[in-house]
């Protein structure tokens, strides 16, 4: 996250003329923005930020080929790179439809930097006086706490959600320096909280991360923590590896004592601006890696007919005469869709083979009565068809999982979390459909899957 190289416009007249904007387009558009959800809330996985806020095409792109499920956005602070101080894509219709399309949006702000940040080119600084113990440096924090709100309220970011303030790499080593900057974000801290937001940090894990740690253990009746820290340390290029395919960074760090902001409360920064092109469209970006709340839930998986299993990490041919468990998870599919009418005995009667005609002849396919793989493939997938990536949890990744097993006999857990081994045998699946190898279940995947093709 790079600041700005333009020179300082006046302060006021920024905030002024950028807020009115959004506030304009907030009266204009009112109902794009109701009722929108707390982001990022509950979340493990990954996401990416872009110094200027994506096109909807791109997001688009993005949404179903990407392994990404988080963005990060510029919404305040004069010291932003961006350029674009309004940032034009940035609207509360955006907002809406990508918390709808089921992005955790990061709203990020960039304004006063430390007063010894090393780029000398950014004049605009936080005050170091350390008079009335930092009483100016408190002040801008608390400005910049109350602009950021504003603004995300116009923009239709709801209470409770996290705004990060981005402070970028400084000498922790001056104390002046230290000490204002820890003022300032103690009292952007307690604003948003007044305010009703929660509290984020980002900065480089040497410096800020390090700094607020230190702060937090020694001092901590003084300085005010936030509640979530973005902590950038970024991997070399011989560790980096596909989000998708490899085990997720650690979100431990040797700058943070283990205990601080763990075990839901921290997110990684852990590859630097770099291009990646999903659906066509390539986007400049940092990478990141989150577990912030509960983290991704399964939820409770549903009971079947009384606690008849459902899940096998493969699913055989039936025919008449057959017995056993998924003899009886195949009658009790059955009878949640109203085509089999028995008793779940385990035993693939002629009344079991009468339902299994139906649902073949509902979903056009040859009329045997015989339950096989393509059969079992449509039975498991039905329903609708909402994206689901890594980082997605709940019923419908139970729902694919299962799919996945009967089509690609991939012995997946069915957890109801997508991790790795889904993402893998999704791209199986994929390939050897005719599919491009996202590892993402979009519309076109689940329509497949219902349709048997393997």
């Amino acid at each position: 996250m790079l600041l700005s190289a333009s020179r300082r416009v006046r302060r006021a007249t920024v905030v002024l003329t950028s807020l009115a904007t959004v506030v304009a387009g907030v009266l204009a558009s009112s109902p794009a923005h109701a009722g929108n959800r707390v982001t990022p809330g509950g979340f493990t996985g990954y996401g990416f930020d872009q110094c200027k806020t994506p096109t909807q095409q791109a997001m688009d792109a993005w949404l179903t080929s990407s392994p990404y499920w988080a963005v990060g956005v510029y919404i305040a602070g004069d010291n932003r790179a961006c350029g674009d101080a309004v940032q034009s894509e940035l609207t509360p219709g955006w907002i809406s439809t990508q918390l709808r399309n089921g992005w955790r949006v990061l709203p990020i702000t960039v304004g006063p930097q430390a007063s010894c940040y090393v780029n000398k080119k950014k004049k605009i600084r936080i005050t170091s006086d350390p008079t009335d113990n930092y009483a100016s440096a408190r002040l801008e924090g608390r400005t910049e706490a109350r602009d950021t709100v504003s603004r995300a309220r116009a923009l239709g970011i709801a209470a409770k959600s996290t705004l990060w303030y981005d402070i970028e790499a400084y000498d922790i080593g001056n104390q002046r320096c230290n000490e204002s900057a820890l003022s300032f974000l103690t009292a952007w801290t307690r604003t948003l909280h007044n305010l009703g937001y929660v509290s984020g940090v980002y900065s480089s894990a040497s410096s800020g991360i390090r700094a607020l740690d230190r702060a937090r253990l020694s001092q901590p009746r003084r300085f005010t923590m936030p509640d979530r820290v973005w902590v950038a340390e970024w991997q070399s290029a011989e560790e980096y590896r596909d989000p998708s395919t490899s085990a997720a960074p650690s979100l431990y760090s040797a700058y943070l004592a283990d205990d601080g902001w763990m075990p839901n409360r921290r997110m990684r920064q852990y590859r630097g601006g770099h291009q990646e092109t999903h659906g066509g469209v390539t986007i400049s970006i940092d990478t990141n890696y989150l577990h912030l709340g509960r983290g991704t839930r399964a939820g409770k998986a549903p009971r079947f007919c009384r606690g008849t299993r459902v899940d096998f990490p493969k699913y055989r041919r039936l025919a008449f005469g057959t017995r056993g468990a998924q003899v009886s998870a195949l009658q009790c599919l059955l009878k949640r869709k109203s085509l089999y009418g028995g008793r779940v005995t385990g035993f693939y009667n002629r009344g079991t083979a009468r339902a299994v005609r139906r649902f073949q002849r509902n979903h056009g396919d040859r009329v045997s009565g015989r339950m096989l793989i393509r059969n079992w493939t449509m039975l498991l997938s039905a329903g609708p068809h909402p994206v689901a990536k890594i980082g997605s949890g709940g019923n419908m990744v139970r729902r694919l999982q299962r799919s996945l097993n009967a089509a690609t006999r991939s012995g997946l857990a069915v957890d109801g979390l997508f991790g790795t081994a889904t993402t893998a045998a999704l791209r199986q699946y994929q390939g050897s459909v005719g599919l491009r190898r996202t590892g993402v279940a979009d519309p076109d995947t689940w329509t497949l899957l219902q349709q048997g093709r393997l």
